[in-house]
């Protein structure tokens, strides 16, 4: 393990991460609120931290970093990271510790949205615009960020962009991950400028409409209102967000295509089709159980919060326009299964992945023929291209290990105190990235009344489920650390 090239990639990332305060910091000022020194402050611990660890890293740019130098960067990256955004949190006193304080830095960044905060509007603008900015940058990523903006980077992009980036093969754009990752962002900020324009025009102020549309492309969820998108009763602010959570929920790649007049990237992608399947399957059979138990007694009205819920939960975002808890039980268990499932590959979602769940499917159905016809050969195909059954054993592997990491965290839970609905509904809305759960952290509550070491204990389930597992846990391997 050479740790010069880990510090100098950690030291550039967080003097990004760092400068990007400067934004809340201009609301503060404007507002002349109390949160302007606390801001302050953490950008310079931020930019001095980032200068000791570049100094003692060196200039080994031209050095190339091997996978599990890459696996410990971006964990150890998104750790550092998480801590140096709690202090806004913290030193303004928002966050009554740093326990809490880290929570909410962790929650914004992996985009879950889980929050400690119990009455955020009394809040200062500048760190609920911090708040909803950690959404914005941890959401296309951090190491793709310190990509796309800075090509000197020069140690291992292409090990830390497939470290980092969503999915079991990740996808890339041009044969340059510079490139790739600018390309990347440039779909990114071209959507979140889009959303801002639609719902400004739609009757929202600028900075509404900016911290509810970096919770949406970002698929992350923090609201800077008390009752989320909910609060506005608006079917045009809904209809909006829903649209845009959707696209955020699909594989980037697919919509630079678009971009590029590809009008059949959408409809060709074996992936994007399973999952607009599994969201309208979703929505007309809750929709349906919802009319027959008449909670809602018009078409429409199911339709619209139906919708938005489902995609909110399936793409990780977790805004809320509707209680949830209050739905029969098929409807909340179909919720908790599209929590676990999550987005595409290549999007903002958290979750496990719609590709990672079809080509699991497509193996168990190999594996079925196999069985029927023992002598026949049976190649898994998607998108027309060969999958190879190394893929599809790794895929098996991921699930496993993703669920040996929700039972070990639910079973902490419990041993806490946790009853059991809140317990399995907190881990896979955490390890999920989703935010809102069922029970004592459902979507009229929030975290802050639980123990701290299970805020802590929660803090690592986003982060295992937002860098999906392997970079995490290659901190824990003692062979990561072996030079």
């Amino acid at each position: 393990m050479r740790f010069k090239i880990i510090l100098r990639v950690l030291g550039l990332i967080v003097e990004v991460v760092s400068f990007f305060m400067l934004w809340p910091l201009v609301w503060a000022v404007l507002d002349r609120s109390h949160d302007v020194g606390a801001i302050f402050t953490s950008m310079i611990i931020g930019i001095a931290l980032g200068v000791v660890l570049l100094l003692y890293g060196g200039n080994n740019a031209s050095e190339d970093m091997r996978p599990k130098e890459a696996l410990v960067t971006v964990g150890l990256s998104w750790l550092v990271v998480s801590a140096i955004g709690a202090l806004p949190f913290w030193l303004s006193g928002s966050a009554p510790s740093f326990t809490d304080a880290f929570f909410e830095s962790v929650s914004g960044f992996t985009t879950t949205g889980a929050s400690i905060l119990t009455n955020i509007e009394a809040n200062p603008r500048g760190i609920l615009f911090w708040r909803s900015l950690t959404h914005w940058l941890g959401g296309m990523g951090i190491i793709v960020l310190g990509l796309a903006i800075l090509p000197f980077l020069g140690v291992g992009g292409r090990q830390l962009f497939h470290a980092e980036v969503p999915g079991p093969v990740p996808e890339k754009l041009t044969p340059r991950i510079h490139h790739t990752a600018l390309l990347l962002w440039g779909v990114y900020v071209f959507l979140t400028i889009l959303e801002t324009l639609f719902l400004y025009f739609g009757g929202l102020s600028i900075f509404d409409a900016l911290t509810h549309t970096f919770g949406t492309v970002a698929t992350g969820g923090f609201s800077p209102l008390n009752g989320s998108v909910g609060q506005y009763n608006s079917v045009y602010v809904d209809v909006v967000i829903t649209v845009f959570m959707f696209i955020s929920g699909a594989n980037f790649a697919l919509h630079y295509r678009m971009l590029k007049k590809d009008f059949t990237a959408w409809w060709k992608d074996e992936e994007f089709r399973f999952y607009l399947y599994i969201v309208l399957g979703s929505v007309v059979t809750i929709s349906l159980v919802l009319l027959k138990d008449h909670i809602y007694s018009s078409i429409s009205d199911a339709l619209r919060y139906v919708s938005f819920q489902v995609v909110s939960i399936m793409t990780t975002t977790g805004f809320v326009t509707a209680d949830f808890e209050q739905w029969p039980a098929y409807a909340q268990l179909l919720l908790i299964l599209l929590m676990l499932i999550g987005g595409c590959a290549g999007s903002t979602g958290g979750g496990m992945k719609v590709v990672r769940l079809l080509i699991l499917l497509k193996h168990l159905s190999i594996e079925l023929k196999t069985m029927l016809h023992p002598r026949a050969h049976y190649a898994m195909r998607l998108n027309n291209n060969t999958v190879e059954k190394e893929i599809a054993l790794s895929i098996s592997a991921f699930f496993v290990l993703y669920f040996a990491v929700f039972v070990v965290s639910f079973l902490l839970l419990s041993l806490m105190g946790m009853d059991f609905i809140s317990s399995v509904a907190a881990v896979a809305a955490t390890l999920g990235n989703v935010g809102p759960g069922l029970g004592a952290v459902g979507p009229m509550d929030n975290y802050s009344a639980l123990a701290a070491p299970a805020k802590w204990i929660l803090s690592f389930c986003m982060l295992f489920g937002r860098l999906e597992l392997y970079p995490m846990i290659a901190l824990f391997l003692p062979d990561s650390w072996k030079r």
